[in-house]
This record gives structure tokens, C-alpha cells and sequence, in this order.
């Protein structure tokens, strides 16, 4: 039965399916249909979909019978991405869950289990809360089958109404899938949050190689098929804008399972079609937190600086110089431990970049010798469970100086290498900021210098690393010296079989 609550917002809470439907199944009898609830009236003709599928690996999508998600991805945007691992997170539905409804990674939102602990809702709520909270007018809902992501209030707090069941997924898919339809054709929904989970639990129960997962697949497209149609048959629809997003928490590994730090479990994607994103396009920095930002900006919302949010709209392309390095990616040489066919690394840098070596040691691992530039996929690979994986705030094509890689060969002497910027105009400034993020960890007497040299003058240090930083953004701020025309910025990086130091998303900006 349906609970009213204040104001505009009803509630439907199901345990789940009736006994007669379970015993019945999926397969030789309709699930037992759910009361629909009644959405107060959409105002906006701006709207959106986001469809979440529990554990689904997107390369398994290829292999699939699944019309739609395929011609969402010919039609819309498509952005694959890594997780997290452990100890930021582990890559379970909890935390992925958490990153894709508010926006942030884990180190924010401190979700990093299916225990929910330490979980800062407050500050970084869901983005139903948060359209509830900057636009009430808006009609919002909500329906999963994993009960904890209403319980502990992941996705559901905002929603005028909402369906809640239990973890039955072969029943309740549907049951949600038929209630959605039904608002959808016959209501006026502004935005809604569908959840499907059989993905996931065929995951766990079969693995992802086998054959029934694919078959999940196929049924959960179904579903998503139908919502689609039942857009496209509303009456208004020709004077409406639909945005439709399809995502997932967490991928699975061949025999079945999650939560560690494989490529497999931490695969996931934000597919997105819809007004100003483009069609058949494959971004390289795409994030999970982008999911939440894509919903925002599809409904013209500026989201304020104190949000915090991690992530971007889809289709908001990176500016980010290392990013163009992408088509000329090469393979492995030396690190035998990551598969022939990743494309991920480059010793080329951008244009107007250098990288000098001239204090660099001889040997060593091919790949790591001094600057590289590399991909999340391939650099991780090349060590797991050493924490390259907590490298969420980097995008795309990152720089990565590893002398622990690297000395994993015979080599003789130190590591030293420098990274440096083209030369930036200054002129008529006071001061000059260099913005980027970045991923250090120390060990032992390596040490890590930023550099600031104006008109090609000598370097001067302007700061220095002697501790952790686990993917944060950066921000240094060096007055401009008088008669200063020009400044470049330089990254020292030296030790010795010692750990790493990435850097990405460089920006130089003056005032």
C-alpha cells in the first residue's frame, strides 16, 4: 500500500513480489503487477532518464542481444571508464552506487563497502536530492530492487515517489519496468532513476563469461526498450527535450564476483544520448561521477562551486593536452603482465611539452624510462594492488613518472626525470596559478619539485612533495616578477625503485 508523506511525496514500499508470482516465475507467468504510484505534474519540458544496471561489463555488451543500448550507442555518446580499488573503495555497489548518484568519489560521498559506514549523504546528497532541493517544482521518481539504496539513502531521498523492492531481480525488473512504463505514458515525470539488478545477481551466480549473463543483458535491454518507447509514444513528446543515461556501479569477473581490483571489476560506462550530446562519440576522459553532472546540465542547472562535484557533463569534451596523445598510444614493449592489445603509452609529448632525461638512469623498464604518458587501463595494469588504482581524479591520458616500474628491469643509476610546460604569456599580470591534479606517493629520499621559470630563466622549486597525495587537485600561485613576459612550469621527479607521481589537467591562468 502506498504511504503518503508531506507535501508532494508519495511512497510505495513493496517487500517484494507476492508467494503466488514467485512460484509462478518469470519465465511461465507476468510478475504480480505494481500499484502506480501518482507523480505530482511535471513543469519541465527538459527530462531525463537515468537507467542504472547492477554489474554490467561493458565489453560484454558487444556479444549481447541488445538492440538498445546499441543504437543509443550509434545515437549518443558513449564513455568507458575504471573504478576505483581498495583502500579508497571497493568495487561493490555501495560505493558505485554512491559515485554515480552524488557525483563525488568515494574519499567525498565515504561510502567504500556495502555497509554503508561512514557515508556523508549531508554533504554530498543524491542529484533527486539535490533537484528537490534547487528545483521542488521539478517531478521526480524513483524505483530499485536493491532495497539498501533507499534504506541508506543513496538514490531515493528527493523523489516525490518511489518504488522500493526487494531482491528478487527476475521478478521486480520487471514489475519496475511496468510501473515505469506506465508513468511514463501516461504521467508527466520530469526525471526518474530506474534501477535494474539481474545483471548482477546472474553475475555472481553464473560469472560474467558465461552465457546467461548475456542473456541478462538481453532481458534488461528489453526493459530499457520498453521505457524508451513508452517516451516516444507520449503525447507531448514532440515538444519535450529527453535525456537518456544508462550506467552501471561495478563490472564482474569471468567466474563471477566483485569487490576487488581486476580490470574486470572495475569496468563500468556512461552511455548518454540527448539534446547537445553527440552522436557515436567514444570520450577518453569520461568518469562515473559524470553521471550526475550530465543530469544537471541537461536541465540548464550551473551546479555552485560548494557542491564539490568530481564530475563534468558527458559531453563536455577535456582540454587537457595529454588527451590529444590518445590516437598515438602504442603497446607494451617490456611489461609482459599487460596484454598485447592495450594501446596505453607514449614517450611523445604534447606539443610545445618536453620531457628531459639527461639525468636519467641507463636499463630499466622500456615503458617507464623518464616521463610517460598513459592511459588508467595500462598504467594499472602494469602493477595492481600498489594503489594506482586510487588514480580517479586523472582523465583520459595522464603523465606518470614510476621509478618502482621502472626499476623492475636491470638498470643502472638513479631515476631523473623533468617534465615541462610550453612557455605561457604573462604579460601585464600580477600573478600566474598553475592548476592541476595529481597522485604522489613517497617512499624513501625520492623527492618531487615543482619548478617556475619566467622568461626561460633558471627554475626556482615552488613547491615540494615529502607525503601522499591521493588524486587531488592542486592550485600554486606565483607572483609574476616585474617585466615577466613569459613562465613555464616544470615537474622534478627522482628516486630510486621508490614509488610514483602522476600529473594531469594542467592549467596556467593569470590575474
Amino acid at each position: 500500500m502506498p504511504i503518503t508523506g508531506i507535501s508532494r511525496r508519495t511512497v510505495l514500499a513493496a517487500a517484494g513480489a507476492t508467494a503466488a508470482a514467485a512460484a509462478a516465475g518469470f519465465a511461465t507467468a507476468p510478475a504480480a503487477a505494481a500499484a502506480v504510484p501518482t507523480l505530482p505534474p511535471g513543469t519541465s519540458k527538459d527530462k531525463v532518464l537515468v537507467v542504472g544496471m547492477d554489474g554490467l561489463r561493458y565489453d560484454r555488451i558487444d556479444a549481447a542481444n541488445a538492440p538498445t543500448m546499441k543504437s543509443l550507442m550509434a545515437n549518443g555518446t558513449y564513455g568507458l571508464s575504471l573504478l576505483y580499488a581498495n583502500p579508497m573503495a571497493a568495487t561493490s555497489s555501495g560505493p558505485g552506487w554512491s559515485t554515480i548518484s552524488t557525483g563525488v568519489w568515494p574519499d567525498k560521498h565515504g561510502v567504500r563497502d556495502n555497509t554503508f559506514a561512514g557515508k556523508n549523504y549531508g554533504t554530498y546528497p543524491g542529484f533527486l536530492a539535490r533537484l528537490h532541493q534547487t528545483r521542488p517544482d521539478l517531478s521526480l521518481f524513483a524505483a530499485v530492487d536493491w532495497p539498501e539504496l533507499d534504506t541508506h539513502g543513496t538514490v531515493t531521498p528527493g523523489a516525490d515517489a518511489k518504488l522500493v523492492y526487494d531482491n528478487d531481480y527476475v521478478v521486480n525488473d520487471k514489475v519496475i519496468t511496468d510501473a515505469t512504463e506506465d508513468i511514463l505514458r501516461n504521467q508527466n515525470p520530469d526525471v526518474l532513476f530506474v534501477y535494474f539488478g539481474e545483471t548482477d545477481e546472474i553475475g555472481h551466480s553464473y560469472g560474467a563469461a558465461h552465457s546467461r549473463y548475456l542473456d541478462a543483458i538481453a532481458v534488461q535491454d528489453g526493459y530499457l526498450g520498453r521505457l524508451l518507447a513508452a517516451i516516444k509514444a507520449r503525447p507531448s513528446y514532440a515538444t519535450e527535450r529527453w535525456t537518456v543515461i544508462v550506467t552501471t556501479d561495478h563490472g564482474h569477473v569471468d567466474s563471477g564476483g566483485h569487490g576487488g581490483s581486476s580490470i574486470e571489476e572495475r569496468r563500468t560506462f556512461v552511455l548518454a544520448q540527448g539534446p547537445g550530446i553527440a552522436a557515436g562519440a567514444r570520450p577518453v576522459d569520461t568518469r562515473l561521477v559524470d553521471v550526475a553532472a550530465t543530469v544537471f546540465h541537461q536541465l540548464g542547472i550551473v551546479p555552485a562551486p560548494s557542491w564539490g562535484l568530481d564530475g563534468k557533463p558527458i559531453q563536455q569534451r577535456s582540454a587537457d593536452p595529454f588527451d590529444a596523445l590518445y590516437g598515438s598510444l602504442t603497446g607494451r614493449v617490456d611489461e609482459t603482465g599487460i596484454p598485447a592489445g592495450v594501446l596505453g603509452f607514449t614517450h611523445t609529448a604534447p606539443s610545445g611539452w618536453s620531457v628531459v632525461n639527461n639525468a636519467m638512469g641507463t636499463g630499466g623498464m622500456t615503458e617507464w624510462r623518464g616521463w610517460a604518458f598513459a592511459t588508467d587501463e595500462f598504467w594499472s595494469r602494469a602493477q595492481r594492488d600498489q594503489s594506482r588504482e586510487l588514480n580517479v581524479r586523472s582523465r583520459g591520458v595522464f603523465a606518470v613518472a614510476d621509478s618502482d616500474e621502472w626499476a623492475d628491469k636491470s638498470f643502472s643509476g638513479t631515476y631523473d626525470s623533468t617534465l615541462v610546460t610550453p612557455a605561457y604569456a604573462v604579460s601585464g599580470a600580477s600573478k600566474v596559478t598553475l592548476d592541476f591534479t595529481t597522485l604522489y606517493r613517497q617512499e624513501g629520499g625520492q623527492s618531487a619539485q615543482v619548478l617556475v621559470s619566467f622568461n626561460g630563466g633558471t627554475p626556482t622549486v615552488v613547491r615540494s612533495y615529502t607525503s601522499d597525495v591521493i588524486s587531488q587537485p592542486q592550485s600554486l600561485t606565483v607572483n609574476v616578477p616585474a617585466g615577466a613576459s613569459s613562465v613555464g612550469f616544470r615537474f622534478r621527479y627522482t628516486g630510486s625503485n621508490n614509488w610514483y607521481w602522476v600529473i594531469d589537467g594542467v592549467k596556467i591562468r593569470t590575474s
